[in-house]
């Protein structure tokens, strides 16, 4: 049916014109699938296509470029309204959850028993208002988290399902080494010894370490800054390495590198780095060594945190990998955390986060760097890590030339132990020279755990008979040195509580629990002191070695002499070996598993009792893994006083680390006992003996170097 312009029933001019509009408003053209496709892949590819890419759009699809303009637009839109609403739902889902934990948090808080009074903490209810909620909320969350993490390692179920905690109290001691005789140190109780009821949770080793700070979920932007602060720290450390003067001059004391501080400042600026602050100070030090490894594997070692924790087990106490920022072929980027330890529970430890970069700088060459990552929520200062790290070339018969840097900033909140103070301040502690002396001497270890037991040194009676044994030996060993390590330490918090033995022998307690197998309920009770010793740190060393002497120090063997029926070398020189003992007079199950070391850096002398049964497991080659350790000994330092040439310790060709030191020593003296879980005693019993084994122990070492008590 048409419609004239004038007929009856035909709309006027004016309806006509509001038809046609109504009619354009609600045509649309519908796109094909076929040009959706097209159109969405190319949003994938570019969400802002220019003109000329719209022309050539238009050409494909038969659209007009207004067409494909607004279709992209709509697009834009759309996407960004999607990502508005997920991003609104997910912080919805995070809000819900954080109040979630909070409520948690505060249930689990109700249960938590004060430390100084053993009462409940304080009730505000006026603290968990909402604008309280959301400023404490996070400090609550990460404290739950930290305990949390400790309940489960050891109850199996995080702290808000936990029932109300109920003090702990150790006794019934079991002293491992009682068969050498040890009756007579009881009768000696200690005038000024505390009542202890010590927290063991707090003290307790994990696998994980309790870092202070919890980094953050890192996203594509962090990970971007990291690697860019990664590769300039490397281009800095091969600096550092490679170029001597003016960045690096000779002492005139003792011939070491010394960084020139007003050279290095001009060379690397640092426009953005932190504002000045008088307590910190810098250490540096570079210096190099041959090593028996070759450059690629110790690459490897460097970048796993088990391997390198192995590698130095006198100086890295705790080491873990956070995440693994890149890995390639163009390098591998770790960010890390790692903890740094004198042996001595006096030194405090040093904390790091910080960037770990390993990259093949040509064909059998390798240079690690690591560099401090200040993350912008952590606010508390630490140790900061600048530039530093080694580069690592091949040389022939599988050996690497190594040249190591160290540069630090320190804070000194207080004042380290006056014993220590030379040492530290000397940059000695951790400095290039020590990290390289460890190396070289645990590359040695590495060496002669793969030789097979044919010299005089070695095996002397014919105990040992074949390979896999003596390398079964050599890994008990090198655990029973890690468990002594790690007792004696400040790392992951460790409290260390200070006891006044008999004639006034400052000495330090802790309590944590076991890590040997068979002995899940069990905790150990470790007790250190460090004493000065006016003598050289190699003569001191000889002196714990020399078999004829032990009488003169072993409290617990009552003045009886022992015999070597085994030995195992770990190095070249004489003092680095694995002995097998026998103590006459006593029990005929029980031996003495002991390993010596000594470097340039310092040495140590650790000892185990293990019985006849499972030392007979070890030399045979078979697994060592479940025979429990509880290891004692003695570390030995220089002072870090005045030195000079003819210290018999040092092993390496490098002339820098052939001066020994005419200072004194110092000599920590460390014990561990264990003590099962009870109920009702506390400490005090188990206290009092290792208190008086100590200090027995001291005293007898003071009276062989003529010192007075």
């Amino acid at each position: 049916m048409e419609y004239g312009s004038g007929g009856a029933g035909s709309p006027s001019a004016g309806e006509h014109d509001a038809s046609d509009s109504q009619e354009k408003r609600k045509r649309y053209h519908r796109h094909t699938s076929v040009q959706i496709q097209r159109l969405e892949s190319m949003f994938r590819e570019c969400p802002h296509p220019d003109e000329k890419q719209r022309l050539q759009l238009s050409r494909e699809l038969g659209l007009a470029p207004r067409q494909i303009k607004f279709w992209f637009q709509n697009r834009r839109t759309q996407m960004k309204a999607q990502h508005e609403r997920a991003d609104n739902c997910t912080l919805r889902a995070d809000n819900d959850k954080i109040r979630c934990e909070n409520i948690a948090i505060r249930e689990a808080l109700k249960n938590v028993i004060c430390p100084s009074c053993g009462g409940p903490p304080l009730n505000d209810d006026s603290y968990f208002d909402d604008q309280k909620l959301r400023l404490e909320n996070a400090h609550l969350k990460e404290e739950l988290d930290r305990v949390s993490s400790i309940a489960a390692k050891y109850i199996g179920r995080p702290i808000s399902q936990l029932p109300p905690v109920q003090p702990i109290h150790l006794s019934s001691l079991d002293l491992s080494m009682s068969c050498f005789g040890n009756q007579a140190l009881v009768d000696h109780v200690p005038a000024h010894s505390p009542s202890l009821n010590l927290d063991l949770l707090s003290a307790g080793t994990s696998s994980l370490p309790n870092m202070p700070y919890q980094p953050p979920y890192l996203s594509d932007m962090d990970k971007s800054l990291m690697s860019d602060i990664a590769s300039k720290a490397m281009e800095e450390l091969l600096r550092l390495v490679q170029t001597n003067e003016p960045l690096w001059l000779k002492s005139n004391v003792d011939g070491r590198d010394v960084l020139n501080s007003d050279a290095y400042e001009r060379i690397f600026p640092k426009p953005n780095s932190r504002p000045k602050n008088p307590n910190v100070r810098l250490e540096a030090s570079r210096d190099s060594a041959v090593v028996l490894i070759n450059s690629l594997a110790l690459a490897d070692m460097f970048m796993d945190p088990n391997k390198w924790t192995e590698l130095f087990p006198t100086i890295v106490s705790v080491a873990t990998t956070i995440q693994v920022i890149s890995s390639g072929m163009g390098g591998s980027l770790h960010l890390m955390y790692a903890e740094l330890q004198v042996l001595s529970p006096l030194v405090s430890s040093r904390e790091f986060y910080f960037l770990r970069y390993c990259q093949q700088i040509e064909k059998g060459t390798w240079a690690v760097v690591d560099v401090s990552y200040d993350f912008p929520q952590d606010t508390h200062f630490r140790s900061h890590r600048r530039p530093s790290g080694c580069l690592i070339q091949d040389m022939p018969d599988g050996q690497s030339k190594i040249t190591w840097v160290e540069h630090v900033e320190i804070e000194d909140k207080t004042l380290p132990h006056r014993l220590f103070r030379n040492l530290i301040y000397s940059g000695m502690a951790f400095s290039a020279e020590r990290w390289l002396a460890t190396l070289q001497r645990m590359c040695e270890r590495l060496t002669y755990l793969m030789v097979t037991p044919n010299s005089t040194r070695d095996n002397p009676g014919g105990v040992i008979s074949s390979a896999e044994g003596k390398r079964s030996m050599m890994k008990l060993a090198q655990r029973m040195v890690s468990n002594f390590c790690a007792s004696i330490g400040t790392s992951s918090g460790r409290r260390w509580t200070t006891i006044s033995g008999f004639n006034e022998i400052l000495i330090r307690v802790t309590v944590h629990k076991s890590s040997n197998p068979g002995q899940p309920n069990s905790v150990v009770l470790s007790a250190a002191t460090t004493i000065w010793l006016p003598t050289p740190p190699h003569t001191v060393f000889n002196f714990f070695k020399d078999e004829t002497k032990r009488p003169q120090w072993d409290v617990l063997s009552n003045g009886n002499a022992v015999q070597e029926v085994a030995q195992i070398a770990n190095g070249p020189h004489p003092g680095n070996s694995i002995s097998v003992l026998r103590a006459f007079n006593t029990s005929q199950n029980m031996l003495i598993l002991q390993e010596s070391c000594i470097d340039s850096s310092g040495s140590l002398v650790v000892y185990c009792p293990v019985d006849l049964p499972s030392m007979n497991i070890a030399m045979s080659g078979e697994d060592t893994s479940c025979i429990p350790l509880l290891p004692n000994g003695f570390t030995i330092l220089p002072d870090g006083q005045a030195e000079q040439e003819g210290d018999g310790a040092s092993t390496s060709s490098n002339g820098n680390r052939n001066k020994g030191r005419s200072g004194g020593s110092l000599v920590t003296v460390a014990f561990q006992i264990l003590v099962s879980s009870s109920p009702s005693a506390k400490l005090n019993m188990e206290v009092t003996t290792v208190s008086n084994l100590i200090a027995s122990t001291v005293n007898q070492i003071k009276a062989s170097f003529t010192c007075p008590t």
